[in-house]
């Protein structure tokens, strides 16, 4: 599969979609690298720890154990990392390498772009959802009780070796997380990519090799291509977010520990469809369905003691509020996305409430 190009103005770069990757990772160590440092958890390790040793054979390295779980993101974890980089040589010539989910590309990212104002990282993400969207963009950052990913810093890496093979260790529920951020990709952008998802639902939830791979390429370049245009999320890049200013909410309500990520999106994508189809920005019939659509892909835990009034609350600390005004992101129709601020507080009461239903 093509490499696909990310051009930023922190640096240029290539997603490298290709089965059996993994096991070339050398070939993507920039040239002159000194130590490599590999930030991972215990049971990506355990999994797939063989192509990457075969691949950095010869190298000086280390491997960096971060405890996993949305609740060990945090300011803490990022400073046991840095402790650790410099207990074991680290200087500005060594390489972080992020293998695992979205919350190890989040947290060994914010360690590069801290350690020693900044080394580089190369992102090998094994979640679907991490392939497709967390380790692409240069978005790195731990939450704070108060709300998810608030100290951050963009740091783009050197390259993203995306390895479907790795998929296949996946759980049903972990798989399904990551659908939803593809699925999102369609919404927002790539009508095509959305109708391969609502018409081809059985061999997807069946990861033929074809269809899985076709997804992460297609909802690849939806990423790559927005970044391109924005890389600081000042004005495109916004559309990232749909389902994610709930989402996020629903996170730091649920204290991190009873939803995956693409299962609070997936919650966060059905309240943004409401909120689109009530402010009239969405028609009835593409509002229904996308919301089927939503509701084949994601299996969203019980939300008990989650009520609208608490989220609603929650949304006044999201980092996309701003100047007391939350910017949400719409779908006005299937493949299309935009930003709007000063909805009133009971319509997006009444979108939320009909998102629990």
């Amino acid at each position: 599969m093509p490499a696909i190009p990310v051009r930023t103005h922190g640096g240029n770069y290539a997603v490298h979609v290709e089965r059996g990757s993994l096991a070339r990772l050398a070939e993507f160590v920039p040239e002159g690298s000194g130590k490599l440092f590999i930030v991972t958890t215990g049971d990506v390790w355990k999994l797939h720890q063989g192509p990457v040793l075969q691949a950095v054979e010869g190298r000086e390295h280390a491997v960096l154990f971060f405890p996993g779980g949305e609740d060990r993101k945090r300011l803490a974890e990022v400073e046991a990392l840095a402790g650790q980089l410099l207990e074991q040589g680290a200087d500005r010539s060594s390489l972080v390498i992020a293998f695992g989910g979205g919350i190890v590309t989040d947290v060994a990212g914010f360690v590069a772009a801290t350690f020693m104002r900044g080394i580089p990282v190369l992102q090998t993400p094994t979640t679907l959802l991490a392939q497709v969207d967390a380790a692409i963009g240069g978005k790195t950052g731990v939450n704070l009780a108060s709300g998810k990913n608030l100290v951050g810093a963009f740091h783009q890496p050197v390259a993203v070796v995306v390895d479907p093979d790795v998929l296949s260790t996946l759980s049903e529920r972990e798989y399904r997380a990551g659908l939803v951020e593809v699925l999102k990709a369609g919404i927002i952008r790539d009508p095509y990519l959305y109708h391969v998802m609502a018409d081809g639902y059985e061999s997807v939830l069946q990861r033929e090799p074809r269809i899985v791979d076709e997804l992460i390429e297609c909802a690849v370049k939806v990423k790559a291509g927005v970044v391109s245009l924005d890389e600081r999320e000042s004005g495109l890049r916004r559309i990232l977010n749909f389902g994610h200013t709930v989402g996020h909410a629903l996170e730091a309500e649920t204290g991190y520990q009873r939803l995956l990520h693409g299962e609070a999106v997936a919650f966060g994508m059905k309240a943004a469809v409401h909120l689109s189809h009530l402010t009239g920005h969405l028609s009835g019939e593409d509002s229904v369905d996308m919301l089927q659509t939503i509701g084949r892909y994601s299996v969203i835990p019980p939300l008990d003691g989650v009520t609208p009034e608490k989220l609603a609350a929650r949304l006044k600390s999201d980092k996309k509020t701003v100047l007391g005004s939350v910017h949400w992101v719409l779908a006005p129709a299937i493949g299309q996305a935009k930003v709007v601020s000063g909805i009133e507080e009971k319509i997006v009461l009444r979108a939320i409430a009909r998102a629990m239903e």
